[in-house]
């Protein structure tokens, strides 16, 4: 699981970095820019969602060990 989420979290942030160079920061929200912007957002959603769900098992983890 953590070598899923970390492929996840690295094709995400090869998302982002390729969509903010499409970006015309003249007029970011006209034509192909509202695309990249979107993208952007899909990618760091992506990129929260991986972590918490790292976290989430971290702390399953620590329960588990408890019992």
């Amino acid at each position: 699981m953590k070598i899923i989420s970390a492929i996840i979290i690295i094709l995400a942030t090869v998302l982002i970095i390729f969509n903010a160079t499409k970006i015309n920061f003249n007029a970011p929200l006209e034509g192909d820019n509202t695309v990249a912007l979107i993208t952007i957002l899909a990618g760091l959603c992506a990129i929260i969602l991986m972590l918490i769900l790292r976290i989430s098992k971290r702390i399953e983890d620590k329960v588990k060990n408890k019992k």
